[in-house]
């Protein structure tokens, strides 16, 4: 059986280098390079994956933690991850957590015991000791989508306060005075910042109702329910959830109670997801571009495993944009 020792041999490189070759761990110049895979051509030598893997403590796995797969915008992301894994010659292994923090944990120490090379993380539960503990570890990891206040770490994120101002300008814009906010429950990052943005430019003279789900839209449904007499009374006359299918869910509450959309009640939503293209009627969002947030995280970390080197705690913010659809009219007087 022909090794990498015979190969070395007759290109007349260290069996380092053809390791390096093959792995792509270290930079190897094109005529070596060269001359590596013309001796593998003339000696019918095809590298066995799992023994290079072993030899070089890896598994080419990363693995994509999100919360909910039911969710569609985070179907979108581990889309976007996949593909850009399977281009640089590793499998994605997708975990889900239910938004359990423990489950969170359990999953981020997975890198620890190499079960996989690197994790790409989308925090959804509430941070416990055992998850902090995990992301504090130099580990090769990125969170997108989420960030963790406190802790450093690679981040891609999109704007997500300029996304709350879009909202805020918008629905200010077409002379509504009063909003239903639906928050993210156990309010993550993400949910304050949309928060910030939506206030710094909604004011004081204007009423915000505060409320909260858990990004389904059965969650959203029920918080329209719990304010439906601002609703029924025109005392409230907008919707601002905080992903797309809360704002969904309002729609239905809405519309269960004889209340239309909009010209009752505008609602607007944040992710721009594929139902709100085609709901009846079309929903007013904030698009994040979740294909650019996939490939940045992608990338970030898949680099770095190349080089072998750590990745940078930056920031990344990614731009949103207003999509103006049929969920969203001037206030009633």
């Amino acid at each position: 059986m022909v090794s990498i020792n015979d190969v070395a041999r007759l290109a007349g490189v260290s069996p380092t280098t053809v390791s390096h070759t093959l792995s792509g761990k270290r930079k190897v110049s094109e005529h070596l390079r060269t001359r590596v895979y013309d001796s593998m051509r003339e000696l019918n030598f095809v590298p066995r994956r799992a023994a290079q893997n072993l030899a070089l403590g890896r598994t080419s796995v990363i693995a994509l933690v999100v919360p909910d797969i039911a969710i569609e915008y985070f179907a979108e992301l581990a889309k976007s991850i996949e593909g850009a894994a399977v281009e640089e010659g590793y499998n994605l292994m997708l975990a889900t957590t239910g938004f359990d923090a423990e489950r969170e944990a359990r999953y981020l120490e997975m890198v620890a015991s190499r079960a996989v090379d690197g994790i790409i993380f989308a925090s959804g539960a509430a941070l416990g000791p055992r998850t902090r503990d995990a992301l504090t570890r130099g580990l090769p990891l990125v969170l997108v989508d989420e960030e963790i206040e406190g802790i450093e770490l690679p981040t891609i994120v999109s704007d997500n306060e300029t996304g709350g101002r879009l909202a805020a300008e918008h629905l200010s814009g077409l002379g509504h005075r009063s909003v239903l906010e639906i928050q993210g429950g156990h309010a993550p990052v993400t949910s304050v910042l949309r928060n910030q943005g939506f206030r710094r430019i909604w004011g004081e003279s204007r009423v915000v109702i505060s409320d909260s789900g858990d990004y389904t839209a059965e969650s959203g449904r029920a918080a329209v329910l719990r304010h439906l007499d601002a609703f029924t009374s025109g005392a409230c006359t907008a919707i601002f959830a905080h992903n797309d299918l809360m704002a969904l869910g309002a729609v239905d509450g809405l519309r269960a109670h004889g209340l239309r959309v909009p010209e009752d009640v505008s609602v607007l939503g944040f992710d721009d997801v594929s139902p709100a293209r085609f709901s009846f009627p079309s929903l007013t969002t904030i698009r994040q571009d979740v294909q650019r947030l996939g490939g940045l995280a992608a990338a970030s970390l898949l680099d770095a495993l190349a080089e072998d080197h750590p990745i940078p705690a930056e920031r990344t913010l990614v731009p949103v944009e207003l999509v103006v659809r049929d969920s969203t009219a001037e206030a009633r007087s």
